[in-house]
């Protein structure tokens, strides 16, 4: 395998840094030396405490500079991008949520398209060695064909949401191809882990559970032909974009972009027993959900499943967390957290 490792003498700048991914890309880059510059909004979309608690983890490392500032303010992107001159960008800032974009469109074309621009114009501006930027598996949309590979023809997004992702990889590879941007898209595969989103389904199981309320699932009850999802291990995830980091897209243009999955779907059933069963060994008595099913969502997807193959051929990314490990991480953070016992 013939990749460059992480240079620590670079500047790395990380959009949404407060978030889930950008903190544990922030962290895992400062743990090894290297300068990041990381910028954020901490918008109140899900629990700002939550926010700041990552972000007070990053304050005691010398070499991280914090930035609040919102990416549809170009004034913002530039200065910073003047004054601290990354040469690493990875954009990881936007407004997540498939169901959120069907209440709030505003603010999705805001964060993700306008936001994306400005990043995509300091980069052209101020040349950088290398912008890795989020994209997401829903861009896959409704394909039936499994496992989703990246050269899947993905012109049928059903949310807005999946939209803007989409158009943030056809900006890219503009950029890309007129400004010779190196860039990278990463489609995230639902990533959890201890400290991760709240909006995700598996926090919310566990928010219903302490609140005695039931959870809600999705799929009619209809086990045999049960939603699937590639569930991605935070740990794995941040293993994966650090290999790419050092390794730009060669030819022209120079933008391309990869799955980033577990390669192993699980039902949501399976999934939801994980959890219960994490529960009960975090609290040393037994959990079960009370369980509400109902039809699906308009937005949702019934399976996601990442062919990570050509990821693997690139840098050796190969997920190595199973769901059972990975959950028992999320539930021990969570009743420590929360002080639930």
């Amino acid at each position: 395998m013939n990749y460059k490792t992480l240079d620590p003498s670079k500047t790395y700048l990380i959009t949404g840094a407060a978030g889930f991914i950008g903190f544990y890309l922030s962290k895992k880059l400062l743990e090894q030396g290297c300068q990041v510059i990381g910028i954020d909004n901490v918008n109140d979309y899900y629990d700002v405490n939550l926010k700041n608690t990552r972000l007070k983890q990053l304050e005691p490392y010398e070499k991280f500079t914090f930035i609040k500032g919102d990416l549809a303010d170009k004034e913002t992107v530039m200065k910073t991008f003047e004054e601290n001159k990354p040469n690493v960008v990875v954009n990881l800032a936007a407004q997540a949520g498939v169901r959120y974009s069907i209440e709030n469109p505003d603010v999705y074309i805001q964060s993700n398209i306008i936001g994306f621009y400005n990043i995509l114009e300091a980069c052209r501006h101020h040349p950088v060695d290398h912008l890795v930027y989020a994209s997401s598996s829903s861009v896959y949309g409704t394909n039936k064909k499994v496992p989703f590979e990246e050269s899947d023809f993905v012109d049928h997004p059903v949310s807005l949401y999946a939209s803007t992702k989409k158009s943030n990889e056809l900006m890219a590879h503009t950029y890309s191809h007129l400004y010779k941007i190196p860039a990278t898209g990463l489609r995230f595969f639902t990533v959890y882990g201890p400290m991760g989103r709240p909006d995700m389904a598996y926090f919310g199981f566990a928010d219903k559970y302490f609140a005695g309320e039931p959870i809600k699932i999705f799929n009619n009850g209809d086990f045999e032909n049960d939603l699937y999802r590639d569930f991605t291990y935070i740990d794995d995830i941040i293993e994966g974009i650090e290999r790419l980091l050092s390794n730009p897209p060669a030819g022209e243009p120079q933008h391309k972009v990869f799955n980033i999955g577990n390669n192993n779907p699980e039902k949501l059933m399976t999934f939801i027993g994980a959890l219960e069963k994490a529960l009960t060994n975090s609290l040393g008595r037994d959990v079960e959900f009370n369980k509400v099913y109902e039809p699906i969502k308009p937005g949702d997807v019934p399976a996601t499943y990442a062919s990570t193959d050509q990821l693997q051929q690139a840098v050796g990314f190969k997920p190595e967390t199973s769901i059972q490990d990975g959950l028992q991480k999320f539930t021990d953070w969570y009743v420590d957290y929360y002080k639930l016992k």
